[in-house]
């Protein structure tokens, strides 16, 4: 052998290793250790031992398997191998429980000419696959197949290693909008769809209350019994109005609605919703805004929303319908539109408000968050970031919730338009080490 072909061999076998190397990171950031995963197919074997199951399966011929379920299924580059993607795809649903996902990597067909040629050129491995698929076309099947994409994107801009170049382009210009859609692997995070409810769950409404006494009462009345049964959860904010005298008021008024409340020991909304969450009892769990601008009659859609199996994660939205005068300031409303384009980039889910404090999701989901929260760490006072983060995390299915933003009757607004600002550009700044650098 020549010395060139020698380059050549050496180049080569480092190039796979660092691709490898990608692969295995995305692979680690997506799937936590300890879960039941399923690797079907012949390529990249090496996956299912990276991502430390606690259960682990490789499977070339789907039929074998005995009747069980997983939490993740990997299909690396099985959809460019496999005859029939469809049947391929409708196969694995069995396996699956509302909970699983399903993670798809492929090439980008843009770069079929490109590694082909490199192929021919003796300077990459010969590539032999059967379908180039673009992310449209798979998106088209596996909604055909019975599955719901909950996100997708790109990786690796540059595939090959070049010391401190390699790193430049894959993390800095890799993830930007539009340069993004030219890397090599395209990849895809699904779900089957979900079956309808038999059993209606139970529903704990956390209303965080800070100064605001006037509203206590309307946050009863006004909120529709939900689901086999609601209790609300009061988490009251050290006070100055007498707030914490007139939830005991309402409290015993209304003893036929299930009303608890505490005083959160901390300070910040974020402290208030964790410690009301870990004290909930309903199946699923909702942020009702003591402020009540988001309409409490509005809740039961997102109820709907989330029992339906549309999404696992609702989110409100104050920034779709029109709002009344002095709802939202202009440049408030300018920035949060700003910042949708950012958080959508960022977690690869639409979210059009960010900041909107009507969340829902399942407990269970929840207590996934919590105990990932360590990715994060305790970085958020209001708790929205704390969430939205969690669940895109966890790859859940978020949806956003159009709502119709009042003004405040009573109170005034405990949140600052420049401190406001600060903490979305600090969030940004989180996002991006942590979703697109993939830093732990």
């Amino acid at each position: 052998m020549s010395a060139a072909q020698q380059l050549a061999v050496q180049t080569d076998s480092r190039n796979r290793r660092y691709f490898h190397t990608l692969l295995e990171n995305f692979y680690r950031f997506v799937i936590p250790p300890g879960m039941r995963v399923l690797q079907v197919g012949n390529r990249h074997r090496y996956l299912l031992d990276a991502v430390q199951p606690a259960y682990g399966v490789r499977a070339l011929d789907i039929s074998e398997l005995k009747q069980e379920t997983f939490d993740y299924i990997i299909l690396s580059h099985t959809t460019m191998d496999v005859d029939d993607v469809q049947s391929t795809l409708q196969s694995i649903k069995p396996l699956c429980t509302p909970s699983t996902r399903i993670v798809i990597d492929t090439y980008n067909y843009l770069w079929e000419p490109i590694l082909n040629g490199a192929s021919k050129l003796k300077i990459a491995s010969s590539q032999r696959s059967r379908h180039w698929l673009s992310q449209y076309d798979l998106v088209n099947l596996l909604n055909l197949s019975g599955f719901n994409v909950v996100t997708s994107g790109k990786d690796m801009l540059l595939p090959v290693y070049i010391p401190g170049i390699s790193w430049f382009f894959n993390n800095i210009l890799g993830p930007a909008p539009l340069i993004n859609k030219l890397c090599l692997s395209s990849w895809i995070i699904a779900r089957a769809e979900q079956a309808e409810v038999t059993q209606l769950p139970t529903v704990s409404v956390i209303v965080p209350c800070r100064n605001e006494r006037g509203n206590i009462e309307a946050a009863i009345t006004r909120t529709p019994r939900m689901g086999a049964h609601t209790e609300f959860i009061f988490v009251e904010g050290h006070s100055k109005d007498g707030t914490l005298d007139e939830i005991k008021r309402v409290a015993q008024a209304y003893a036929d609605r299930d009303i608890t409340y505490f005083v959160q020991s901390g300070k910040g909304k974020g402290n208030a919703v964790r410690e009301a969450f870990a004290r909930a009892k309903g199946d699923v769990l909702m942020i009702l805004d003591a402020d009540l601008t988001m309409p409490p009659e509005e809740l039961p859609k997102f109820y709907e929303a989330l029992i339906s199996g549309k999404g696992e994660f609702i989110n409100g939205s104050r920034l779709v319908y029109g709002m009344e005068d002095q709802a939202m300031r202009f440049l408030n409303l300018l920035a949060n539109h700003g910042f949708s384009l950012i958080f959508t980039w960022l977690l690869n889910q639409r979210v059009k408000d960010t900041l909107c404090g009507t969340k829902v999701l399942y407990k269970n989901d929840y207590e996934r968050i919590v105990a990932a929260r360590h990715f994060f760490g305790d970085f958020d006072p209001y708790g929205d970031f704390d969430l939205l983060f969690g669940a895109a995390k966890q790859n859940l299915k978020i949806v956003d919730m159009p709502v119709h933003y009042k003004a405040r009757t009573y109170g005034t607004s405990q949140i600052s338009r420049f401190h406001g600002g600060v903490l979305l550009s600090r969030m940004c700044l989180i996002g991006w080490r942590k979703f697109k650098w993939r830093q732990g």
